[in-house]
């Protein structure tokens, strides 16, 4: 089996070109990407069934299996117990992680309606986060199969940066489509 095509281009395209802008001398102080976290919640009151379909679909947009979440402690206002189920969450590492977000950026991002571009905000510390607003943008998902629920995803990319324009340099590199920064017109 061959690598992923980001990976390769990680390898080949993007080490180089970092090494070079950042005048690194050693290749292991390039920034790169650690893993991938997909986070959703779900209502503390919904039926199991709610969560079946979410962790079924959040397996099919990642690849890999979805662990539900639970509760760590009672919180009276919101009717929610210790214990009970409030979401589900998959971890990508290697070769599922870099097919992942190559699958985000370059075929679910552009099917979004009005697309300008992704905010170019990280958050202090060299890892970035992306909200979905609605799953049906993955070609995975069916729209016609998908409940009528609102159904979102939280998407943190973890990488080895040390500041937050090393890793704004790295997700350029690897095709992140991020907004431009507004400049001021006289």
């Amino acid at each position: 089996m061959s690598a992923p095509y980001l990976k390769t281009f990680y390898k080949e395209e993007t080490l180089p070109a970092l090494m070079k802008s950042r005048k690194y001398k050693n290749a292991h102080q390039v920034p790169k990407i650690e893993k991938i976290v997909i986070n959703s919640g779900i209502s503390a009151t919904a039926d199991k069934s709610v969560l079946t379909d979410t962790i079924r679909e959040m397996s099919m947009i990642a690849g890999q299996q979805a662990v539900a979440t639970k509760a760590k402690k009672s919180i009276a206002n919101f009717k929610l117990r210790e214990g009970m189920p409030i979401g589900c969450k998959v971890t990508l590492r290697g070769d599922r992680m870099y097919d992942f977000l190559y699958r985000l950026v370059s075929i679910s991002l552009p099917t979004i309606r009005d697309f300008r571009g992704l905010s170019p905000k990280m958050d202090g510390n060299g890892n970035y986060s992306i909200g979905i607003a609605d799953i049906t943008i993955f070609p995975e998902i069916a729209f016609e199969s998908h409940k009528q629920r609102i159904a979102g995803l939280d998407i943190s990319i973890v990488t080895t940066a040390k500041t937050d324009e090393e890793a704004h340099e790295l997700l350029s590199h690897l095709g992140m489509p991020f907004r431009r920064p507004e400049s001021s017109a006289a």
